[in-house]
């Protein structure tokens, strides 16, 4: 019988607790939460409901937590990103094995200082690349490792942050301006930088990038337009409209029955009556051309591997659905790869398509195509040494934060090429 882990939980918002800690409520014997910290009071509620915690097992900051003597065998770090490296530094020195959200930090200096003191340390730390343990990428991975394709030449993956959700997470909510969490190419596209190194199987030896915020910005805002949606007279006709998306939307409004991520970001629990009042003044109630964003809306990434494969990556805001396309072309064929609706088409040249099955259920696909829970437990099977796969570990995760980071100064620096080997020695400097 598998051992029962217990864990420490620092931050408890919709990843902290609504991709890992909910993975108790189908496997309580696999795994019992019995603390958590988190500067939200109705967080806190919401863990002493969910999970039977007493108000003493409960902490208003992760620091706070972390001094106390060990409380689990491991601790869940998913608060904002400036402030991982420090909160993990702190489990590692109390002896605790660590999960820890991605990005490890907006600064590369940071990213190495964790690299060194986990080797120091001894301990397990897994960062939270979740893709590589969806079924649809590691299908992906099997097929290129077998030499499905041959060599591989070329990969083009293009993500499709949907014009909504752009809205939410990177205009209006935690990860709208860079100056307080990360750049947009680590906080949400962290996941295809690692992914793409992940598939090409080399290091990425030199990037460049374009990008830029160029549409949710003062100078579209409609004539006449208010600060905030709720006193807008466009409340019922924009696109972006806070009151219809939140309240009315037959995918994710809450009065359409819809009370899950993202309207449980907006107001815990969520109703018609909780998320009307949290719009009056919240930062989801905004006006998405009159907030105080500042990361990109639209970027591109041109990478050069090891042995001259080339591969880009596109991301947009302007699309209405969501999902991460790729095209892999190598020297015996190409596949094409849908994650939207978990299609692969492998093409052999001269030979005939062949559709790929994924080695999962339907209802396995669930959390980042299947990946959120398949970390984790993947994580406490190499703590309990049933397994010896490190996936995700922080020196495979620290290669695609130097890949990101790189990306950004060429942005910022109209596409200049970075050799990323001089770019992570200045930042050991």
């Amino acid at each position: 019988m598998s051992k029962q882990f217990t864990v420490a939980v620092c931050g408890c918002g919709s990843r902290g607790y609504g991709a890992y800690s909910v993975y108790q409520k189908n496997h309580p014997d696999r795994m019992k939460i019995v603390a958590a910290a988190d500067l939200r009071p109705e967080r806190l509620e919401l863990m002493k409901k969910e999970f039977g915690l007493s108000d003493e097992a409960c902490y208003s900051t992760g620091m706070e937590m972390l001094s106390q003597p060990k409380l689990a065998d491991f601790v869940i770090i998913a608060i904002q990103d400036q402030d991982h490296v420090a909160h993990t530094i702190k489990a590692l020195e109390m002896g605790y094995d660590v999960l820890c959200e991605k990005p490890i930090s907006p600064d590369l200096g940071e990213c190495l200082a964790l690299q060194e003191a986990v080797q120091k340390s001894g301990r397990k730390v897994f960062i939270c690349h979740v893709l590589r343990y969806a079924p649809f990428f590691t299908t992906l991975k099997g097929l290129l490792e077998d030499g499905a394709i041959g060599d591989v030449m070329n990969l083009d993956l293009i993500e499709h942050v949907q014009y909504w959700h752009q809205a939410h997470s990177f205009v209006r909510g935690n990860w709208r301006n860079s100056e307080e969490t990360s750049p947009m190419i680590l906080q949400k596209s962290c996941h295809d930088m690692d992914i793409i190194r992940w598939l090409m199987g080399t290091s990425c030896e030199v990037i460049s990038s374009f990008g830029d915020l160029s549409y949710f910005n003062a100078d579209h805002a409609p004539e006449g337009a208010a600060d905030r949606c709720l006193e807008c007279p466009y409340v019922d006709s924009c696109v972006y409209s806070a009151k219809k998306f939140y309240i009315e939307d037959e995918r994710k409004g809450v009065a359409t029955g819809h009370t899950g991520w993202p309207v449980n970001v907006v107001a815990n629990p969520p109703t018609v009556e909780s998320v009307l009042e949290a719009l009056k003044e919240g930062p989801y109630g905004r006006c998405v051309f009159k907030c105080d964003n500042n990361v990109v809306d639209h970027q591109v990434v041109s990478m050069r591997f090891e042995k001259g494969a080339i591969a880009t990556f596109t991301m947009s805001a302007f699309c209405d659905h969501g999902s991460r396309w790729l095209r892999i072309m190598g020297t015996k064929g190409d596949i094409l790869a849908d994650m939207s609706n978990n299609s692969i088409t492998l093409t052999p040249f001269g030979g005939k398509s062949e559709i790929i099955p994924l080695k999962a259920e339907k209802d396995e696909f669930a959390g980042h195509g299947g990946g959120d829970h398949r970390l984790l437990e993947n994580f406490m099977d190499v703590l309990e040494g049933v397994s010896t796969e490190t996936r995700t570990s922080v020196d495979a995760s620290v290669e695609s934060h130097v890949m990101a980071l790189a990306a950004e100064y060429s942005r910022k620096h109209d596409g200049e090429a970075i050799k990323l080997a001089d770019f992570a020695a200045a930042a050991r400097k």
